[in-house]
Protein backbone atom coordinates (compact mmCIF):
# COMPACT_ATOMS: atom_id res chain seq x y z
CA UNK A 1 0.00 0.00 0.00
CA UNK A 2 1.77 2.95 -1.16
CA UNK A 3 1.60 6.24 1.01
CA UNK A 4 1.95 9.67 -1.03
CA UNK A 5 4.03 13.01 0.16
CA UNK A 6 0.65 14.28 0.40
CA UNK A 7 -0.80 11.81 2.81
CA UNK A 8 2.05 11.64 4.85
CA UNK A 9 1.36 15.49 5.25
CA UNK A 10 -2.33 15.13 5.81
CA UNK A 11 -0.49 12.52 8.83
CA UNK A 12 1.55 15.50 10.31
CA UNK A 13 -1.35 17.77 9.91
CA UNK A 14 -3.46 15.67 11.57
CA UNK A 15 -1.44 15.00 14.74
CA UNK A 16 -0.78 18.26 14.94
CA UNK A 17 -4.10 18.99 15.91
CA UNK A 18 -4.53 16.06 17.74
CA UNK A 19 -1.89 17.33 19.98
CA UNK A 20 -3.98 20.89 20.44
CA UNK A 21 -6.81 19.36 21.38
CA UNK A 22 -5.02 18.23 24.59
CA UNK A 23 -5.09 21.40 25.64
CA UNK A 24 -8.64 22.38 24.73
CA UNK A 25 -11.15 19.97 23.13
CA UNK A 26 -12.99 22.38 21.02
CA UNK A 27 -11.03 25.17 20.35
CA UNK A 28 -8.30 23.31 17.63
CA UNK A 29 -11.78 21.85 15.97
CA UNK A 30 -13.30 25.24 15.74
CA UNK A 31 -9.55 26.89 14.21
CA UNK A 32 -9.43 23.52 11.80
CA UNK A 33 -13.62 24.31 10.61
CA UNK A 34 -13.16 28.04 10.49
CA UNK A 35 -10.01 27.00 7.67
CA UNK A 36 -11.49 24.62 6.02
CA UNK A 37 -14.34 26.85 5.47
CA UNK A 38 -12.16 29.72 3.84
CA UNK A 39 -10.40 27.29 1.73
CA UNK A 40 -7.27 26.97 3.35
CA UNK A 41 -7.58 23.53 4.53
CA UNK A 42 -9.18 20.74 2.77
CA UNK A 43 -11.18 17.58 4.81
CA UNK A 44 -11.52 14.23 4.45
CA UNK A 45 -14.48 12.05 3.35
CA UNK A 46 -16.86 12.44 5.76
CA UNK A 47 -15.89 15.26 7.67
CA UNK A 48 -17.04 18.21 5.55
CA UNK A 49 -19.54 18.95 8.30
CA UNK A 50 -16.95 20.36 10.60
CA UNK A 51 -16.97 23.30 8.53
CA UNK A 52 -20.62 23.68 8.64
CA UNK A 53 -22.40 27.27 10.34
CA UNK A 54 -24.02 24.57 12.83
CA UNK A 55 -20.84 22.95 13.75
CA UNK A 56 -19.05 26.51 13.88
CA UNK A 57 -21.26 27.29 16.12
CA UNK A 58 -21.87 24.55 17.82
CA UNK A 59 -18.13 24.57 18.22
CA UNK A 60 -17.54 28.36 19.27
CA UNK A 61 -20.03 28.30 21.83
CA UNK A 62 -18.41 25.30 23.45
CA UNK A 63 -15.08 26.39 22.95
CA UNK A 64 -16.08 29.68 24.95
CA UNK A 65 -17.90 27.77 27.85
CA UNK A 66 -14.71 25.56 28.24
CA UNK A 67 -11.97 28.21 28.32
CA UNK A 68 -13.99 30.27 30.69
CA UNK A 69 -14.87 27.12 33.06
CA UNK A 70 -10.85 26.64 33.32
CA UNK A 71 -10.99 29.77 35.11
CA UNK A 72 -13.19 28.63 37.78
CA UNK A 73 -11.18 26.86 40.64
CA UNK A 74 -12.13 23.13 41.60
CA UNK A 75 -14.17 23.14 38.50
CA UNK A 76 -11.13 23.03 36.16
CA UNK A 77 -9.58 19.78 38.40
CA UNK A 78 -13.26 18.44 37.66
CA UNK A 79 -12.69 19.31 33.70
CA UNK A 80 -9.33 17.51 33.40
CA UNK A 81 -10.90 14.23 34.91
CA UNK A 82 -14.20 14.61 32.90
CA UNK A 83 -12.50 15.79 29.62
CA UNK A 84 -9.93 13.13 29.42
CA UNK A 85 -11.75 10.50 27.59
CA UNK A 86 -13.68 13.52 25.44
CA UNK A 87 -9.99 14.40 24.90
CA UNK A 88 -9.08 10.89 23.21
CA UNK A 89 -12.13 11.01 20.83
CA UNK A 90 -11.50 14.50 19.95
CA UNK A 91 -7.80 13.73 18.99
CA UNK A 92 -9.32 10.80 16.96
CA UNK A 93 -11.77 13.16 14.88
CA UNK A 94 -8.98 16.17 14.68
CA UNK A 95 -6.58 13.97 13.38
CA UNK A 96 -9.04 11.78 11.10
CA UNK A 97 -10.34 14.72 9.42
CA UNK A 98 -7.51 16.23 7.27
CA UNK A 99 -6.29 12.66 6.74
CA UNK A 100 -6.68 13.33 2.99
CA UNK A 101 -5.95 10.98 0.68
CA UNK A 102 -5.32 8.47 3.17
CA UNK A 103 -6.21 5.09 3.10
CA UNK A 104 -9.27 4.12 5.58
CA UNK A 105 -7.19 1.02 6.32
CA UNK A 106 -4.48 3.42 7.58
CA UNK A 107 -6.20 6.04 8.13
CA UNK A 108 -8.09 5.00 11.53
CA UNK A 109 -5.50 2.90 13.18
CA UNK A 110 -3.29 6.30 12.81
CA UNK A 111 -5.95 8.60 14.19
CA UNK A 112 -7.40 6.15 16.92
CA UNK A 113 -4.22 4.87 18.09
CA UNK A 114 -1.72 7.82 17.22
CA UNK A 115 -4.32 10.79 17.30
CA UNK A 116 -6.02 9.92 20.31
CA UNK A 117 -2.70 8.81 21.79
CA UNK A 118 -0.72 12.28 21.65
CA UNK A 119 -3.50 13.92 22.32
CA UNK A 120 -4.12 11.94 25.48
CA UNK A 121 -0.19 12.46 26.44
CA UNK A 122 -0.81 16.08 25.69
CA UNK A 123 -4.06 16.42 28.33
CA UNK A 124 -2.57 14.17 30.73
CA UNK A 125 0.76 16.88 31.09
CA UNK A 126 -1.23 19.76 31.52
CA UNK A 127 -3.39 18.02 34.17
CA UNK A 128 -0.38 17.62 36.40
CA UNK A 129 0.55 21.11 35.49
CA UNK A 130 -2.52 22.06 36.76
CA UNK A 131 -2.46 19.39 39.91
CA UNK A 132 1.01 20.92 41.09
CA UNK A 133 0.37 24.74 40.84
CA UNK A 134 -2.54 23.86 42.54
CA UNK A 135 -0.43 22.11 45.30
CA UNK A 136 2.21 24.44 45.20
CA UNK A 137 -0.03 28.17 45.44
CA UNK A 138 -3.26 26.70 46.53
CA UNK A 139 -4.60 27.15 43.25
CA UNK A 140 -3.92 30.81 42.83
CA UNK A 141 -2.00 30.43 39.71
CA UNK A 142 -4.24 27.98 37.60
CA UNK A 143 -5.69 30.65 35.67
CA UNK A 144 -2.18 30.94 34.34
CA UNK A 145 -1.85 27.75 33.44
CA UNK A 146 -5.93 28.24 31.62
CA UNK A 147 -4.28 31.04 29.90
CA UNK A 148 -0.99 29.31 28.69
CA UNK A 149 -3.17 26.21 27.63
CA UNK A 150 -5.54 28.51 25.46
CA UNK A 151 -2.78 29.97 23.46
CA UNK A 152 -0.77 26.43 23.47
CA UNK A 153 -4.13 24.66 21.36
CA UNK A 154 -4.64 27.88 19.17
CA UNK A 155 -1.05 28.34 18.28
CA UNK A 156 -0.33 24.29 17.98
CA UNK A 157 -3.22 24.59 15.73
CA UNK A 158 -2.46 27.39 13.59
CA UNK A 159 1.34 26.07 13.29
CA UNK A 160 -0.17 22.19 12.54
CA UNK A 161 -2.08 24.40 9.55
CA UNK A 162 0.74 26.22 8.50
CA UNK A 163 3.58 24.23 9.39
CA UNK A 164 2.39 20.37 9.98
CA UNK A 165 5.50 18.62 9.50
CA UNK A 166 7.71 21.12 11.77
CA UNK A 167 4.79 20.96 14.12
CA UNK A 168 4.97 17.19 14.82
CA UNK A 169 8.36 17.75 14.70
CA UNK A 170 8.69 19.83 17.86
CA UNK A 171 5.94 18.10 19.55
CA UNK A 172 7.92 15.03 19.23
CA UNK A 173 10.88 16.39 21.00
CA UNK A 174 8.58 17.96 23.71
CA UNK A 175 7.01 15.25 24.39
CA UNK A 176 10.21 13.28 24.55
CA UNK A 177 11.97 15.83 27.14
CA UNK A 178 8.41 15.42 28.86
CA UNK A 179 8.75 11.88 29.41
CA UNK A 180 12.79 12.54 30.41
CA UNK A 181 11.66 14.85 32.84
CA UNK A 182 9.20 12.08 34.15
CA UNK A 183 11.32 9.44 34.50
CA UNK A 184 14.15 11.64 36.46
CA UNK A 185 11.37 13.30 38.75
CA UNK A 186 9.42 9.16 39.35
CA UNK A 187 13.10 7.14 39.90
CA UNK A 188 14.85 9.85 41.50
CA UNK A 189 12.25 9.58 44.12
CA UNK A 190 12.49 5.93 44.22
CA UNK A 191 16.32 6.24 44.74
CA UNK A 192 15.83 8.64 47.32
CA UNK A 193 12.96 6.44 48.98
CA UNK A 194 15.47 3.37 48.54
CA UNK A 195 18.71 5.05 50.46
CA UNK A 196 16.41 6.45 52.72
CA UNK A 197 15.45 2.81 53.61
CA UNK A 198 18.95 1.43 53.24
CA UNK A 199 20.08 3.95 55.69
CA UNK A 200 17.49 3.34 58.44
CA UNK A 201 18.09 -0.43 58.43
Amino acid sequence: MDISPESLLGIALGLGLAAATGFRIFLPLLIAGFAARAGYLPLGDGFQWLASPTALFTLGTAAVFETLAYFIPGVDHLLDVLASPATLVAGAVASASVMVDVPPAVMWPVAIIAGGGIAGLTKGSTALLRAKSGVLTGGLANPVVSIVETIGATGIALFAILLPVFTLLALLALLYWVARLAGRVLFGRRAQASKRSGIRQ
